[in-house]
């Protein structure tokens, strides 16, 4: 029955997005081969519009893209003899360090940084995350201004919140989308096998050559990178994923620094509850996470944490007739798995202490796990 769960920091459900479908651009040209079609569509603010929260202030859509339109660059990558790819990052110190996603960079064998200035640089890939899609490239610019964006506070998001994107779509450099928070906490699957935690979606028009773009606030501050669309053709139908600027915060100084993030673990294989699984176990809610399996010798076993060993089929269904329940996670209530992994990516490191309220078979419970490194 294990096969049906999903892993904390180890095999994530794949039934959270239907399929993910990264967009970095795999030609290193700029011609298309569709027409492009121009919609006026503009509904930009006027500078110093007042949002009517506190005295907190917006810009235009049209001064967003002035403050920032020198601190996107375009990302190109040689990976083979021939073999190129394109997208986006944005500069985000003076100091040369580019942000972009792991994938646009992965096994590349040379990385060109682009400038709106239209010079261009080599740079070096100095730290990446596969887990989380995120890269760090250092350029040394002779003649080119640096200017770095500000990196915004991605919890203080709120769904319907305007926002905009800027990179490179089909090669064409510095275009700006625009479009509304759409929802925030999501999960996003990875090649790696983990999931990316927190995730923001959007409807801003996203595409292939915007992986690693900023997706940024009405303030003209970075709150996430653009990495990912859900498509049946490869090409934006409305729904955008972007890593969240907080994971940026806390991850681009250590893969600077490191060249590598080490991530917390846990160790279990599970489910979400739900109301058919709540009913047969005869719980009072349908909000928590059924624990199906422990990893031998994770902290989850060495928690204490059990699995489950005992099932039973009801119309066509397989039920889990024990196993323990996670309720909350340090005090905050877990109505998912989402609630956990967004915990452990936004408030843990290794070696933290994170307290777990359990149902064991309707005891409530309270484990003391010790987070460890994240195997490869």
């Amino acid at each position: 029955m294990s096969n049906n769960g999903i892993v904390i920091g180890g095999v994530i459900a794949t039934a959270a997005i239907i399929f993910a479908i990264f967009v970095s651009f795999n030609s290193i040209t700029d011609n298309g081969t569709g027409e492009l079609i121009v919609t006026n569509g503009n509904h930009a603010q006027t500078a110093g519009e007042i949002t009517g929260i506190g005295e907190s202030y917006d810009y235009s859509l049209i001064d967003i893209f002035e403050k920032s339109e020198e601190s996107v660059v375009r990302v190109n990558v040689l990976r083979g003899d021939s073999e190129g790819g394109m997208g986006s990052g944005f500069v985000f110190s003076e100091d040369g360090y580019v942000i972009t996603n792991q994938h646009v960079v992965k096994e590349s064998k040379k990385v060109t940084i682009t400038f709106l200035d239209g010079e261009s640089y080599i740079g070096d890939v100095i730290g990446t995350d596969p887990d989380l899609d995120i890269a760090v490239i250092k350029v040394k610019p002779a003649n080119t201004y640096l200017q770095p964006i500000k990196i915004g506070d991605s919890s203080k998001l709120r769904v319907g919140e305007k926002i905009a994107a800027i990179g490179n779509p089909f090669g064409l450099s510095g275009s700006m989308t625009a479009g509304i928070v759409s929802q925030i906490g999501r999960l996003l699957p990875q090649e790696s096998g983990y999931s990316i935690p927190d995730v923001i979606q959007t409807d801003a028009a996203i595409n292939p050559g915007n992986s690693g773009g900023p997706l940024i606030n009405m303030k003209g501050e970075v709150v996430g990178i653009n990495t990912a669309i859900q498509s049946a053709t490869g090409e934006f139908s409305g729904i955008g994923f972007a890593v969240p600027s907080n994971t940026v915060k806390k991850v681009v100084p250590v893969l600077i620094e490191n060249g590598e993030f080490k991530h917390p673990w846990m160790g279990i294989s599970g489910t979400d509850v739900d109301p058919e699984f709540a009913e047969i176990r005869g719980l009072k809610s349908s909000k928590g996470f059924l624990v199906v399996s422990v990893i031998e010798g994770s902290p989850a076993e060495l928690a204490g944490l059990k699995g489950v060993t005992e099932t039973k089929e009801i119309d066509g269904r397989e039920f889990a007739l024990d196993g323990d329940i996670i309720i909350s996670i340090d005090g905050k209530t877990v109505r998912k798995i989402s609630d956990i992994l967004i915990h452990l990516q936004r408030e843990k490191s290794i070696d933290d202490e994170m307290i777990l309220t359990i149902n064991r078979n309707g005891e409530i419970l309270e484990l003391v796990m010790i987070l460890e490194e994240r195997p490869r």
